[in-house]
């Protein structure tokens, strides 16, 4: 069987050819904007690749085409499927038809650190043996790969909020099924799709309606957003995190490298890792919570978690020259911002911290966070925010001026130059974005180097 999937360098749709290839099927795919780190996986694993979306890319022996939530009508390649009556599948119900039927699925919804903390579970379960399968939007360091398929019952998804396709507008993760499902957080977000929060929260609420009665809903005390979709109706149980009457924990390291975990105020255990923020605690948390549910004990989650690497492009350092230090962060919410400034804050101490942030999702390009993103950001020393001449809007006088060293620039180059002419050895450089930003990662590296 061969399939055709269009937009197959989305971090899901990229998955799903792993799960495809690993199934025996063969697979192809095309996508307008190809780059690492998911096209380098497709790549290693010989899944060809086809920039552009001309239909003639499309083989003639493909049997399904799944197609992308980023695909629109008038795409070439979607109305060549459409004209020439090809069966075609989202990606979401591709999945729950070829790889989660008959699974034990926990899944990992929130606005926020899904794919960490489906990273974190899926290492839990596999530290203990159980060897579960999954997909998750980013490339865990602990397993290499984005999605895998394995015999063991139990499978990891990351449940995205976002909507599955141009024909298929519900949430995909309403496609998923899931016995265990964590809700991270629920703030707006995805201001292209959804009308308001209140739309968001219809939509968790659909995806607790099938969760089983024997099935477990983790969520966080402290979300007031979360409380009210819970109030709508649960037909499951449920565990809190960041509660006395659930899991909770203790700081042993300011920067939360090292905690103690409580269930009902009593220990479980200790994890001591290279991550820091609060957020992660959280993650932490609500990951012990489902696992124990999948009947791994807390204790031996704590010590699984002593050895989790984080996912790529989550704090990760791409390079140092000179004490310059370049990270790369996925964060692209003001709130993510704000927790990762944070919990660096605390690893660096005084050391001096220019933030980058690229204002590239589509909450992001609307202004939406005008009013709130700058406050994030006031844990950095400087602030250079991307922000294209087109975007048709501006911060207020009122929060610019809560930035001393403020700068807004339209491009990477100009970004570039900046740069230079200030960083000085042992400042930490932070790049936050949810995309490839015109690959100044390197480019910051490779200037440095020169």
């Amino acid at each position: 069987m061969h399939i055709h999937i269009l937009g197959i360098c989305g971090t899901f749709m990229g998955g799903i050819a792993l799960l495809a290839k690993q199934q025996g099927m063969s697979v192809s795919g095309s996508d307008q904007n190809v780059y690492p780190p998911m096209s380098t996986q497709l790549e290693e694993q010989g899944i060809e690749l086809i920039q552009g979306f001309d239909p003639k890319y499309i083989p003639e022996q493909t049997d399904c085409v799944v197609i992308g939530n980023a695909m629109s009508r008038g795409n070439p390649s979607v109305e060549y499927v459409l004209e020439k009556g090809l069966n075609y599948r989202s990606g979401p119900q591709w999945l729950c038809e070829n790889t989660l039927k008959d699974k034990w699925v926990l899944a990992v919804a929130g606005t926020h650190g899904k794919t960490t903390t489906a990273s974190m579970l899926a290492w839990i379960l596999e530290y203990s043996n159980l060897e579960p399968g999954f997909l998750i939007g980013g490339i865990p360091e602990n397993f290499g790969l984005s999605a895998r398929l394995t015999e063991s019952p139990f499978f990891v998804v990351e449940a995205d909020e976002y909507d599955t396709a141009f024909f298929d507008k519900r949430s995909k993760f309403v496609h998923y099924r899931p016995r265990t499902l964590i809700m991270n957080n629920l703030e707006f977000d995805h201001a292209d799709i959804f009308d308001d929060l209140a739309a968001i929260q219809k939509q968790f609420h659909h995806l607790i309606r099938i969760v089983p009665a024997n099935g477990l809903v983790i969520y966080p005390d402290t979300e007031t957003n979360l409380h009210q979709v819970i109030e709508q109706g649960l037909w499951s149980d449920s565990e809190l995190t960041l509660s006395d009457e659930g899991w909770g924990y203790r700081l042993l390291k300011k920067d939360a490298s090292h905690f103690e975990v409580y269930f009902d105020g009593d220990k479980q255990g200790e994890v001591k890792w290279p991550l820091i923020g609060l957020h992660n605690v959280n993650n932490a948390l609500a990951a012990i919570a489902a696992a124990r549910h999948a009947g791994v004990p807390a204790k031996h989650c704590c010590d699984a978690l002593g050895e989790f690497q984080n996912v790529k492009r989550r704090m990760e350092l791409k390079g140092e020259s000179d004490g310059i230090e370049i990270y790369d962060d996925f964060a692209h919410h003001p709130t993510a911002i704000k927790s990762t400034l944070d919990g660096f804050r605390a690893k660096v101490g005084d050391n001096k911290i220019i933030a980058i942030v690229d204002l590239r999702s589509a909450t992001m390009r609307s202004g939406i966070h005008r009013e709130t993103l700058l406050a994030s950001l006031l844990e950095a020393d400087e602030v250079i925010i991307h922000k294209p001449a087109e975007y048709g809007w501006g911060f207020p006088e009122s929060e610019k001026s809560s930035i001393a060293n403020l700068h807004i620039l339209p491009d990477v180059d100009s970004i570039l130059v900046h740069v230079k002419n200030m960083v000085k050895s042992s400042d930490k450089i932070l790049v936050m974005s949810n995309g490839g930003f015109g690959g100044i990662h390197q480019k910051l590296l490779d200037q440095l180097a020169g």
